[in-house]
């Protein structure tokens, strides 16, 4: 292998001497703004918020590096409800103005969620408006029978509560005339009462379907006798009701129905109830509104109807829905014909959900110049369709594969943001750390997300007694957490990481098809599916299978769906979308497609492109209208390709490209000519994006050790520039060039992450500062002064080691301890030749702020707590001090082991994520915890080391 080593100036470097010129040239990180910052979601509890205490905590905020904020009014804290508000109440908007100016002199950003919890909905949801659900019954006849049974529907009593218990016959109707809904916190309310038929369809045993609806009298009877000679009949009634879901977890004034989000009318009233609360208010500075997720069906039933569900179906699909009701049902012995159907069904809820809702809502938030961020995950619809009409994508969760939904829509749709709720349940409540945090912020970087939001930080009151409020489902990204002097240190990092993820566009390779009438057709107990990632709605199929594939190979893709493919074009044989071009769309053995597929990407081969289908080509188009047509069209395009095998793939040429077709999916993208990264297989994860003049890569150490070695990159590059996002380092790289891509050498540590920029054209010296051990490791302290600074819910006296071990160790205010000790040793000059020193901190329990002869140097969060200090710095006399936080467990176990109540909310008080961690009530505990171990747990050491020429 031939191998061209760049010119290593590292003793010029580090000793000041190198030329202005040179000095010049150094790589810059690009400029962090408000946008780069990571934000974060900030719940109001009962928007029980004051002007005083707003300022302070987004002064607070400010200072720990936010870069904005994203305002969600909840449910209430007990004790305060004379300063409850509600929401967008004329108080309400003087609030929000209020931290609007307030956030603007901060360059703050502020986004809200439009409604007081989630879904959409709120009191002046009436019941028109209000999420629906459809049932059936039936009825057999005989020749000659007259139905004597009244045609209703039983609607049965669904009351759950997450709050105070209350029986159905004391609860008024509409909801909303009921007093201490915050008491109660509704989650889902269902009166009990007979139910008129929408529709009542007749089907005989000869094949004759009748409307009979307009024979049902006012009282369900049924004035019709089946007549003689026609066989007998099933008869299928269609009921109507509110599906009953309630705003989750909603603060005062926000409480009342979730809106039908399938119908367009309610769509609009609801927002018409926004245009007269904001009219007359200074909403300039509000960047965007805010969707937290769809979460209709998190409850009993589905939301599965609208009104005019029948109209639009025979409007969109083209047949009257009546006329196979058994087949919808899976009644049929046609079972493919009822496949189609469903399909047909499903396919018109994704696309009311899409214009009724997510469209009329972006077109009315244009309307007000603003934005619209929107979780699609879990909706019963194509969540890439979704997503594609959001201004900001936003995902949850930890899985790459999943998180990549809200990202592929946004690169195939040329959008600049995607987002996040990042660190949603990291853990129980009071035990994540900083690094736990990271490590969740990781994936979604890795996942094309780019500007992450923290779940979550409450809004707390300065004098609020310890731990403040808090919300039930988050890490605490609140003053009260000990970890909140260090918090800065993490924002930093996503800052920086951000800050270069926002630069240029997408680079990824292969779009992946989305077969959403494969799964459409998959039958189930309830009648609609609700899509999130790849565990909802495509759990153990092919698509599953090769995005699982590509992501473990490291092979660089998005996913795309039936309408994002039929926008594309093909430019020097690249499949563009918006201003990404891609290499190939690959289709994970679908069984249907629709004709308009099929054909557009037959038409991208046409003009260049090389489309790939892994296993198989589809079979059939889905749904039924104009059948017999669209399948002939469909047999004819295929018909026409003539496949030669190659090895493992075959291929047929389409005009100036191909279709490819394999068993395996390395020999797909070979035949494509597209290559993974093959630093997958040394435990490196990385995702890429273009610039004019080169590529940006962010890459993480996912290993379970430290790296330190050459590494392949899939590009050709003169010069590489190396930044290390946590600790602000930078420099230009050793790389060296291996036929047509170019090796780069890393050091990283476990669950480090840095950041290349590579340069097509431009030449620079290799300035990063590479090192290895220059000697063996020195231990540090003797002897080391802990000094308990800040924390409670007493100061623990001081103590002097001779070993560092937990300080819970030390009995009961030590164990009770949530705070910062700062630990302070001394020591000499080593006498080993280096460098520079590697500080080796051991095991922190949590964090870690290094101070050297009264210089911050630097504060550590994890995994690893290592940190490089220069020799210059290292005098013959020393002083180290080191500030550890720990987290806020060992204070909220004593509260509960002695029956301090800090858990003072309404609705949801307080949940678990763990079972262990549930109570008798089924609630959360910690008084079944041991004392967490705090501080610095190990020997603390330093390693001299050496630069070295890779």
């Amino acid at each position: 292998m031939k191998k061209t080593y760049k010119k290593i100036a590292l003793a010029l470097f580090f000793s000041g001497a190198l030329s202005p010129l040179f000095a010049q040239n150094q790589p810059t990180w690009p400029q962090i703004t408000q946008q780069t910052k990571p934000w974060t979601r900030w719940w109001w509890e009962g928007s029980a918020v004051d002007t005083a205490n707003l300022s302070w905590m987004l002064n607070q905020y400010q200072k720990a590096g936010l870069g904005g904020l994203e305002i969600t009014p909840i449910y209430g804290v007990k004790g305060q409800e004379s300063k409850f508000i509600n929401f967008t109440s004329p108080k309400w908007m003087d609030m929000l103005t209020y931290t609007l100016k307030t956030a603007k002199k901060l360059d703050l950003g502020i986004d809200m969620a439009q409604a007081s919890g989630w879904p959409f909905g709120g009191p002046w949801v009436k019941d028109e408006d209000a999420s629906k659900y459809f049932a059936h019954q039936t009825y057999n006849l005989k020749e000659g029978e007259k139905l004597n049974t009244p045609v209703f529907f039983d609607q049965k009593t669904v009351l759950r509560i997450v709050g105070e218990k209350i029986s159905i016959d004391k609860i008024k109707e509409p909801i909303t005339a009921n007093e201490n809904l915050q008491l109660h916190a509704f989650d889902q309310v269902r009166y009990p009462k007979k139910l008129k038929a929408q529709a009542l369809m007749g089907y005989s045993t000869k094949g004759e379907i009748l409307d009979l609806t307009d024979k049902l009298d006012q009282q369900g009877q049924l004035n019709w006798t089946a007549p003689k000679g026609k066989g007998n009949w099933t008869l299928y009634a269609l009921f109507q009701g509110l599906h009953g879901k309630m705003v989750e977890r909603a603060g005062p004034g926000g409480e009342g129905y979730a809106i039908d989000h399938f119908s367009l009318k309610a769509t609009n009233n609801y927002l018409s109830y926004f245009d007269k609360a904001f009219n007359g208010y200074d909403l300039s500075y509000l960047r965007a509104f805010f969707n937290d997720s769809y979460e209709v069906d998190d409850a009993f039933g589905e939301a599965s109807w609208t009104p005019d569900f029948l109209t639009e179906f025979k409007t969109r699909r083209g047949y009257d829905l009546r006329n196979f009701l058994p087949a919808l049902f899976g009644a049929t012995d046609d079972k493919l014909q009822a496949t189609r159907v469903l399909i047909d069904y499903r396919q018109t809820i994704s696309d009311l959900l899409l214009e009724n809702y997510t469209e009329a809502w972006h077109k009315w938030a244009q309307g007000k110049g603003k934005l619209i961020r929107n979780q699609a995950h879990g909706s019963p619809a194509n969540i890439l369709d979704l997503y594609a009409a959001t201004d900001i994508p936003e995902a949850e969760g930890t899985d790459i594969l999943r998180v990549k939904f809200a990202s592929s829509a946004a690169h195939v749709t040329g959008k600049l943001l995607s987002s996040s709720e990042a660190a949603t349940w990291e853990n129980d409540h009071f035990l994540s750390s900083l690094s736990d945090v990271k490590k969740a912020l990781d994936v979604f970087l890795l996942g094309g997300i780019n500007h992450n939001f923290y779940h979550g930080a409450n809004y707390t009151p300065k004098d609020a007694a310890w731990p403040g409020w808090i919300f039930y489902a988050a890490v605490h990204f609140t003053p009260n957490n000990s970890f909140w002097d260090d918090f800065s240190a993490l924002n930093n990092y996503v800052a920086r990481s951000q800050s270069f993820l926002q630069k240029g566009k997408a680079d990824n390779d292969i779009l992946l098809y989305l077969p959403m009438a494969d799964s459409y057709a998959e039958r189930e107990k309830a009648i609609i599916r609700h899509y999130d990632g790849i565990e909802h709605g495509f759990k153990n199929t092919p698509f599953e299978h090769v995005a699982t594939s590509l992501n473990k190979s490291g092979y660089a893709f998005d996913y795309i769906s039936d309408k994002q493919i039929l926008a594309t074009s093909v430019a020097n044989n690249q499949i563009k979308t918006a201003d990404v071009s891609y290499k190939t769309i690959l289709v994970p053995a679908a069984e249907f497609m629709p004709l308009e597929t099929i054909q557009q990407l037959l038409k991208l081969a046409d003009a260049g492109a090389n489309i790939t289908f892994y296993k198989s080509l589809p079979q059939d188009v889905p749904g039924l209208a104009n059948l017999a047509e669209r399948q002939k069209a469909f047999k004819d395009a295929l018909g026409l390709l003539q496949f030669q095998q190659n090895g493992k793939f075959k291929r047929a040429l389409v005009g100036k490209g191909s279709i490819i077709i394999s068993d395996e999916i390395p020999a797909l993208m070979d035949a494509a000519q597209i290559k993974a990264e093959t630093m997958k297989a040394q435990g490196l994860s990385t995702i890429r994006r273009s610039y004019e003049g080169g590529k940006y890569y962010f890459i993480l150490n996912e290993s379970a050790a430290a790296v330190d070695t050459w590494v392949n990159i899939n590009t050709k590059a003169n010069s590489v520039a190396l930044f290390n996002p946590m600790t602000g380092e930078k420099g230009y790289a050793a790389i060296r060039q291996d036929n047509k891509n170019t090796q780069v050498y890393l050091q990283l540590k476990k669950g480090e992450s840095c950041i290349l920029q590579t340069f097509d054209n431009e030449i620079n010296e290799t300035s990063y500062p590479y090192a290895k051990a220059a000697g063996k490791a020195i231990p540090l302290g003797n002897e080391w002064k802990v000094t308990f600074i800040k924390g409670g819910p007493v100061l623990p006296q001081p103590l002097v080691l001779k070993e560092l071990k937990s300080w819970t160790v030390n009995g009961a205010d030590y164990e009770k301890f949530s705070g910062t000790a700062a630990y302070t040793t001394s020591f000499k000059q080593p006498k080993a030749k280096a460098d520079f020193y590697l500080l080796d901190l051991g095991k922190v329990e949590q964090s870690a702020k290094v101070t050297l002869n009264g210089e911050l140097l630097a504060t550590l969060i994890g995994p690893d707590y290592k940190l490089e200090i220069p020799s210059a710095k290292i005098q013959k006399k020393n002083v180290l001090e080191i500030q550890v936080a720990n987290g806020m467990a060992n204070r909220a176990s004593w509260m509960d082991k002695t029956n301090q109540n800090y858990k003072i909310f309404y609705n949801i008080n307080m949940s678990s994520r763990l079972p262990e961690n549930r109570g008798a009530d089924g609630l959360f505990t910690a008084k079944n915890w041991q004392p967490k171990p705090s501080g610095l747990t190990s020997q603390v050491s330093l390693i001299p080391l050496t630069h070295f020429k890779p």
